[in-house]
């Protein structure tokens, strides 16, 4: 019967006598009593994850090789490349996102579960502006690309202001974006008006002018700026540019997706 199984005829004999013994669970296979534990020092552990939590990562190769080499300096026994390599393995996700180097993998893992939500209308409002991919005429017969500043009611989704202009962003359309957005408009299909619990914005120069926080003083609403370079937060009014160039703009003309406006059409200018 132990050929037909294929088993050893070694094997076969010491686990009929283990069966005798212990019954069934003496067929069980013994776990060995230092499963799981390192025989390294510590010292040498510590060089393998400070090596595997650098970035960029070295590869595990030369992690080996590095510390073979070391090994013998310190007097300690030189791991296997199975070693290192299960090492770096079993490394704790959250050991290798919270390394001191790392911030970036941090924020970019957990910031959204902090992200705030408005709770209703007027609420909390998002500004920004971008450059139109659209060629118009000024005055003066120039090209250019205009800029359009933008409001945006984070609970709504819905625009509460914008305005146009051909200079770039300056604290004076900021502040003609943001009254349009306050005043009720004509346009019964427009409903969006008031006045902004807290207005959310970056750190360009018009925001962070002092005449806006005068207004926002006046008006009692809190200026928010997000951080530096992480548009992430503000994701409702950012979200808008993308349809904005590909869809709206494309068959215009004057688009910068179609070559540039002819020099008879109609001028394309705000004063």
């Amino acid at each position: 019967m132990v050929r037909t199984a294929g088993v050893p005829l070694r094997s076969g004999p010491r686990w009929l006598a283990r069966y005798r013994a212990a019954g069934l669970g003496g067929l069980t296979r013994a776990q060995r009593a230092d499963t799981g534990q390192r025989k390294l020092s510590a010292e040498l552990v510590q060089v393998i994850e400070g090596l595997a939590l650098r970035q960029p990562r070295p590869a595990i190769a030369a992690m080996h090789r590095r510390v073979t080499a070391l090994a013998p300096q310190h007097h300690w026994p030189p791991p296997s490349y199975g070693r290192v390599y299960g090492m770096v393995r079993q490394l704790s996700p959250a050991m290798v996102t919270l390394a001191p180097d790392r911030p970036a993998a941090l924020r970019d893992r957990y910031e959204l579960i902090y992200r705030h939500r408005a709770e209703g209308p007027n609420a909390l409002w998002q500004a920004d502006h971008t450059r139109l991919d659209l060629l118009g005429l000024d005055a003066h017969g120039a090209a250019v690309r205009p800029w359009l500043p933008i409001i945006v009611d984070d609970y709504a989704r819905a625009v509460a202001g914008d305005t146009l202009f051909l200079e770039a962003p300056t604290t004076r359309q900021t502040a003609l974006a943001l009254r349009q957005a306050m005043w009720r408009k004509q346009q019964a299909a427009w409903p969006v008006c008031g006045i902004p619990d807290v207005l959310d914005v970056d750190h360009g120069s018009d925001f962070t002018s002092t005449p806006l926080a005068q207004v926002a003083a006046d008006l009692h609403f809190h200026l928010v700026f997000a951080s530096v370079g992480r548009p992430q937060g503000r994701g409702n009014v950012a979200r808008l540019f993308g349809p904005l160039h590909t869809e709206g703009l494309a068959a215009l003309p004057g688009s910068l997706r179609q070559g540039p406006p002819h020099p008879h059409k109609r001028r394309f200018f705000e004063k």
